[in-house]
């Protein structure tokens, strides 16, 4: 369980920090206070964490804890604007402690460098007030949901793709939980995550400071937090539109009947383990050294790339052919490639290239592999000229 030490007063030079705060009538001496005894588990300090972590840093949340096992990459600073290039390649924690510390020296940051499991999530969010979601992957969405529900502490969730945002507030003893409002994973690969499908740099900071405001909201007991109601945010349209949520009284862990009562396999419960693991054996697979040498021999294959079209701007092997993940079935039947004929699959860092062999391998072709690491792994081996994403 977290330690912390419970500061019951401000000090001189809080209470001028916070001025602007505290001549407000809804926060006060009371309410600034209450934001410095306040304990908020961030998990994530991504593109949501970021902005989340600096707001409320600014509000004077007296502990904020951070749980990431990430590290700084460059291709994160598009829209983690908590990081720097001077962290690239060292921990997120790390960077994100510096920044908060930068913008206010009174908060207590408490770090988890570690993923958030099944097997540690209890411990580490038992003994805070609010969690925040700021994760871009279901089974981790999932986990947060049901320990939270299981503690009865609120989630305040937020999630993000390409244009569009959405964001509510899962408190178990006053409305629904996520499982209320999504009851079941989307089939893998269905959904493709930010590095996939891309993310516009500046919706995390919209959707991350509306999670931030609903934070303090709770933390001040003030206005009508966002529990019941999923806001949905189009960056494009600039439009905001509302849906109601209600409680499912057959939910599997808020109910009234519930079924689940502790922590599960949250990959399995996705469909994340079985694509890998049983279907795909060594045989299946060649590195980027193997297909280089194969290339140079001059052995004909089919070499497909199951990208996007914007991917293949940034990076491409030459003489591969561009078919996205969506619509490789269709065309494979359509132009009616041989069953035995050697085919070699690649995407960005081979999960979808994984997809897209079991798909194959379903639809009888027998001389199918994909490229380990996708195409990340071939620029950082044999085409260093390329750029990585």
């Amino acid at each position: 369980m977290m330690e912390t030490p419970v500061v019951e007063t401000l000090t001189f030079h809080e209470i001028q920090r916070y001025s602007r705060h505290i001549i407000l009538p809804e926060v006060g001496l009371e309410g600034q206070t209450k934001l410095k005894n306040a304990k908020v588990l961030l998990v994530g300090t991504g593109g949501l964490g970021s902005p989340i972590a600096l707001y409320l840093a600014a509000a004077g949340v007296g502990t904020i804890g951070l749980i990431d096992f990430d590290v700084v990459d460059e291709t994160n600073l598009q829209r983690q604007i908590i990081h720097s290039t001077d962290y690239v390649g060292k921990p997120k924690i790390d960077s994100a402690t510096q920044r908060i510390k930068g913008i206010n020296p009174y908060v207590n940051v408490v770090t988890y460098n570690q993923p958030l499991t099944a097997e540690n999530a209890l411990a580490v969010i038992e003994g805070y007030d609010i969690v925040c979601d700021g994760t871009d992957n279901y089974q981790t969405r999932y986990l947060v949901n049901d320990a939270c529900v299981l503690l009865g502490i609120p989630n305040v969730y937020g999630s993000i793709f390409q244009f569009e945002g959405q964001a509510s507030v899962f408190d178990p003893n006053k409305g629904p939980c996520y499982r209320c409002l999504y009851p079941n994973p989307p089939p893998l690969g269905l959904v493709p995550s930010c590095a996939e499908g891309g993310v516009f740099g500046i919706l995390p900071g919209t959707i991350g400071t509306i999670q931030a405001t609903e934070i303090i909201k709770l933390i001040l007991n003030v206005g009508d937090p966002l529990i019941g109601r999923l806001l949905i945010y189009d960056a494009l349209e600039m439009k905001f539109r509302e849906l109601k949520v209600q409680k499912n009284p057959d939910c599997p862990i808020c109910g009234n009947n519930p079924t689940i009562k502790g922590l599960i396999d949250y990959e399995a419960f996705c469909g994340i383990t079985s694509v890998e693991t049983d279907r795909i054996t060594e045989d299946h697979l060649i590195t980027p050294k193997e297909y280089a040498e194969l290339r140079n021999s001059g052995f004909k294959h089919l070499l497909i790339d199951v990208r996007n079209p914007m991917e293949q701007q940034i990076s491409k092997i030459e003489g591969s052919r561009l078919i996205p993940l969506r619509q490789l079935e269709d065309l494979i039947i359509k132009e009616n490639i041989p069953k035995d004929f050697p085919i070699i699959l690649h995407c960005k860092t081979g999960g979808r290239s994984a997809r897209a062999l079991i798909q194959l391998l379903d639809m009888g072709y027998t001389n199918v592999k994909h490229l380990v690491g996708g195409i990340n792994s071939w620029i950082r081996e044999i085409d260093k000229n390329q750029p990585l994403y």
